[in-house]
């Protein structure tokens, strides 16, 4: 079990960012690891609250697999979180925070996971600070392409 964080500050509004990410069904276009998407059950729970039901297929190498989320968008906040519904791990904890920062926006990206395979666990844990710091160079890299600025 591994705690894994993230914190970067982009060139894009708060409001922005928190549509990007909160865009599920386009992470195939953008995140190579995610073959597909499939989301269900998506509803309003509060004003400017979402939640819905997402099921992704991802591959790193030659592990394969498929899992389901719960994800709820909380606008007001700019909080994304994720919870797990079914899947390879005994459990899975994913948060998004779009903060304001400047003329930009400072994201805070948490994960916490553990794989029910003790030795996949262990093989994907090693690596994961790297994968999560990836995963946001494809959403900045995304922002970039949808809204025309780039931090660099």
């Amino acid at each position: 079990m591994a705690t894994h964080r993230v914190t970067r500050t982009l060139p894009y509004g708060p409001e922005e960012m928190f549509a990007l990410v909160g865009d599920v069904c386009a992470y195939p276009d953008f995140v190579p690891w995610i073959s597909s998407m499939r989301v269900w059950n998506e509803r309003e729970t509060a004003p400017g609250v979402t939640q819905l039901d997402a099921e992704a297929d991802v591959g790193f190498a030659m592990v394969r697999e498929r899992f389901s989320t719960s994800v709820r968008r909380d606008g007001p906040q700019k909080v994304i979180a994720v919870s797990l519904l079914r899947g390879p791990f005994n459990h899975l904890r994913n948060e998004w925070r779009f903060l304001p920062e400047g003329t930009g926006t400072k994201i805070e990206f948490f994960i916490d996971f553990e794989f029910r395979s003790k030795l996949l666990d262990r093989v994907l844990q090693a690596n994961f600070d790297r994968a999560a710091h990836r995963l946001i160079s494809c959403f900045e890299l995304r922002a970039a392409a949808l809204y025309g600025r780039s931090s660099a």
